[in-house]
C-alpha cells in the first residue's frame, strides 16, 4: 500500500497519465488531483482499492461559470487527504456515480445534483434531499446565474415564510 502524499501523487501520475489534468501536493499530507471526466470513476476506484483511501468526508460542487467542478474529499487512515475532482460542462454535464464503490457518496451526489444540477449517471435515488417537493426542476439554488430574488419568489410560492 502507498503511504506518503508524494508517493501517492507519483502513483496517480504513473497510472492515470494523460487522464490526469493536474496533481499537486501543497503540504506534506495533502494532495489535489484533477481528472478528465471519462476517467474520473476509474481514478476514484483506484484511490480506494489501490491507494488505501477509505473515507469520503464530503463532495463539493463549484459553479465556475461555464463549468461545474465536482470535488471528492477523501482521507486515508487520518494521515493523508486527497481531493480528487473533475470539471464538466454546466449545461448537460454529467459524471458517473461512485456510490456503488463508496455508498456514502450517494448522499453527497444527491446534494450536488439538487443544488447545482450535476447529473450523476447511475445514481439510483434522485429524490429531493434538501429542497421541498414541487421545487422547479431547473432551479438550482447554488448556481451563480440564480438570484436571491428568484429563489425567494420560488420559496414563497411553495408556502415558505
Amino acid at each position: 500500500m502507498v503511504d506518503g502524499a508524494l508517493e501517492i501523487a507519483e502513483r496517480l501520475k504513473e497510472r492515470l497519465k494523460d487522464e490526469l489534468t493536474e496533481v499537486k501536493t501543497p503540504k506534506a499530507r495533502r494532495i489535489f488531483a484533477r481528472v478528465h471526466p471519462p476517467a474520473f470513476r476509474r481514478a476514484f476506484k483506484m484511490a480506494i482499492e489501490e491507494l488505501g483511501f477509505s473515507h469520503l468526508s464530503t463532495i463539493t460542487g463549484i459553479d465556475l461559470g461555464g463549468e461545474i467542478e465536482v470535488l471528492y474529499h477523501l482521507a486515508k487512515d487520518n494521515s493523508v487527504e486527497l481531493t480528487m475532482g473533475t470539471k464538466i460542462p454546466k449545461e448537460k454535464g454529467s459524471v458517473m456515480t461512485v456510490s456503488d464503490i463508496m455508498p456514502n457518496a450517494a448522499f453527497y451526489e444527491r446534494e450536488v445534483r439538487e443544488m447545482l444540477g450535476v447529473k450523476f449517471e447511475g445514481l439510483e435515488d434522485e429524490s429531493h434531499l434538501l429542497l421541498p417537493d414541487g421545487w422547479p426542476a431547473a432551479m438550482y439554488p447554488l448556481r451563480k446565474d440564480r438570484t436571491f430574488s428568484e429563489l425567494h419568489e420560488v420559496r414563497l410560492s411553495k408556502g415558505g415564510d
